[in-house]
C-alpha cells in the first residue's frame, strides 16, 4: 500500500543516550509505568537490553513511515510511535536500576580486568568483518569511538548485540566464539550497574527495582507491537514489514519465530493483516528462517539453547551476573 521508504538494508542494532538521558526518559515513562495494568504485564523471558537496541535500531525507518501511518490509519494512537524512543531508554534506566539493587558493589576492578580484553578481542573481529561487509562499518566505528570505562561496558554490550543479531550470516568466518559473544552481553550491564553503585550508591530495593523494570518492559513491548501491526498493514504487499520492523521474539533461541514461540509470546505480538485494523489480531507476517544456526543451537527437532545473551525461554531473570538480563544496549 505504501510505496515510500522502501527497506535498502538490514536495520543494525543501535546505541541509546547515555544514563542520565535514560534516567530523563524513564522519569518522563513514569506516569505510565506505574498505571499500567497488572494483567498487562508480560512474561520476563527476552533479553531487555536486546529489546532496546532492537527497538532503537529500528526506530529510524519507523519513523519514516509516520506520515503513511497519518494517511492509511487515521485512528492509530501516533503516541506510540512517537514515545518509542522514550520507552525504550526508560526500559534501559529500569533494567540497570534492577541490576543495581543486587549485590555490585567492589565489583568494578575484576569486571574491568575482564571487560577490557574482550572488548578489544571482539572489536577486532568485529573490524575484520566489517571490511569484508560483514557487519555495518559504521557501527563497529562507532562502537570503536568509545573511551572510558563506562563506554567499555556499553561496547561489550553493543557488540554481544551485534555479533548476536548478524550470527547466522557470520558463524564459521570469524574468530570470535559464542562464549565470548554470550559473556560480553552478561559482563557489560553487570559493570555499569557496579559503575553506577560506585557513583551514586545503591538503587531501590530488589522487589521495587524488578517491578518497575517488568512494568517499562511490559510497556515498551506493548507500544512496540501496536507499531509493529500498523506497519504490518502498511507494508503488506511490498512483503518487507519484518524487516523494517522485526519481532523481538524472533531470533531469541537463535531461530525465526515458529509456533513454539506462541506461549509465552504477548498476545498482541502477532502483526496485522492488510484487511485487519492496527489493534486487531490476524495472520502474521511470514517470517523467514536463519541461514545457520545461532551460537549453541540445538540439532534439529531438539529444543534449541538461548543465543549469545539471550535469557533461557521461559524463565524469569535473577540479579545475578549473566542471568535473563544479560547484554544491555551500549551508552556512550
Amino acid at each position: 500500500m505504501a510505496q515510500s521508504s522502501s527497506v535498502k538494508k538490514k536495520p543494525v542494532p543501535s546505541k541509546p543516550s547515555a544514563p542520565p538521558q535514560a534516567a530523563a526518559a524513564f522519569d518522563k515513562a513514569l506516569p505510565e509505568i506505574e498505571a499500567l495494568s497488572p494483567d498487562r504485564l508480560i512474561a520476563m523471558n527476552l533479553d531487555v537490553p536486546r529489546v532496546v537496541s532492537q527497538v532503537l535500531g529500528v526506530l529510524p525507518g519507523l519513523r519514516a513511515l509516520r506520515a503513511d501511518i497519518t494517511e492509511h490509519l487515521p485512528t492509530f494512537e501516533l503516541a506510540r510511535l512517537d514515545r518509542l524512543d522514550t520507552y525504550a531508554l526508560a526500559a534501559w534506566y529500569a533494567h540497570l536500576l534492577w541490576l543495581s539493587s543486587g549485590d555490585a558493589e567492589s565489583a568494578v576492578k575484576p569486571l574491568l580486568a575482564e571487560a577490557a580484553p574482550l572488548r578489544e578481542n571482539l572489536l577486532g573481529d568485529a573490524e575484520a568483518l566489517a571490511r569484508r561487509g560483514l557487519l555495518e562499518a559504521a557501527t563497529v566505528a562507532d562502537i570503536r569511538a568509545g573511551q572510558g570505562h563506562i563506554d567499555v561496558a556499553n561496547d561489550l554490550v553493543a557488540l554481544s548485540t551485534l555479533f548476536s543479531a548478524s550470527w547466522s550470516e557470520i558463524a564459521g568466518k570469524t574468530a570470535a566464539t559464542a562464549e565470548e559473544v554470550k559473556r560480553a552481553g552478561e559482563i557489560g550491564p553487570q559493570l555499569l550497574a557496579a559503575l553506577g553503585v560506585r557513583e551514586h550508591g545503591k538503587g531501590p530495593g530488589p522487589t521495587e527495582a524488578a517491578d518497575k523494570r517488568a512494568r517499562a518492559f511490559a510497556l515498551l513491548v506493548h507500544a512496540y507491537d501496536q507499531v509493529r501491526r500498523a506497519i504490518a498493514f502498511l507494508r503488506w504487499d511490498e512483503g518487507d514489514a519484518d524487516v523494517i520492523a522485526p519481532s523481538l521474539y524472533k531470533g531469541r533461541t537463535g531461530r525465526a519465530t515458529s509456533s513454539t514461540d506462541t506461549p509465552t509470546t504477548p498476545p498482541d505480538e502477532a502483526p496485522a493483516g492488510p484487511a485487519a485494523s492496527p489493534g486487531t489480531p490476524a495472520p502474521g507476517t511470514p517470517s523467514g528462517t536463519a541461514a545457520s544456526p545461532a551460537p549453541g543451537a540445538a540439532p534439529s527437532g531438539t529444543a534449541a539453547p538461548p543465543a549469545p545473551g539471550a535469557a533461557p525461554s521461559g524463565t524469569a531473570a535473577s540479579p545475578a551476573p549473566g542471568a535473563a538480563p544479560s547484554g544491555a544496549p551500549a551508552v556512550s
